[in-house]
């Protein structure tokens, strides 16, 4: 239903360095910039596997609000790697690898806060 989400960030250089750490386990990456001449002056890129679905911007403000975005991980194995590979690149832990089961029986996610204080998460619906 959603075809893509963005979030603004306070520092893209070191959103970018979180990202593009926390992505690579999942097979994302950073796919696109948007050439600044058509963005008034703010930096915007697009990660994904095939076509970029989450984007991050700089904005005039700090960002404000603190958003909650989930990633889908293609198993339990790139949940775990994505939560080290977050935490290696910087993010706070908002909760290990795990079940949680309140959400449904395969429910295996992590959660991190990124530089910006976003609750970032990996999640796997398949069962081990």
């Amino acid at each position: 239903m959603i075809d893509h989400l963005g979030i603004t960030v306070a520092d893209f250089d070191a959103s970018k360095a979180f990202y593009d750490k926390a992505m690579a386990p999942l097979g994302a990456s950073l796919l696109y910039m948007v050439p600044m001449e058509y963005t008034g002056g703010a930096r915007i890129g697009g990660y994904g596997r095939d076509r970029p679905v989450f984007w991050m911007s700089t904005g005039k403000d700090k960002p404000r609000d603190h958003q909650h975005v989930a990633f889908t991980a293609r198993s339990r194995a790139e949940v775990d790697a994505f939560h080290a590979a977050a935490i290696a690149a910087g993010g706070k832990d908002n909760g290990g690898p795990g079940l949680r089961p309140h959400y449904h029986p395969n429910y295996y996610g992590a959660f991190v806060f990124d530089p910006d204080g976003n609750n970032v998460e990996a999640v796997c619906h398949a069962p081990e």
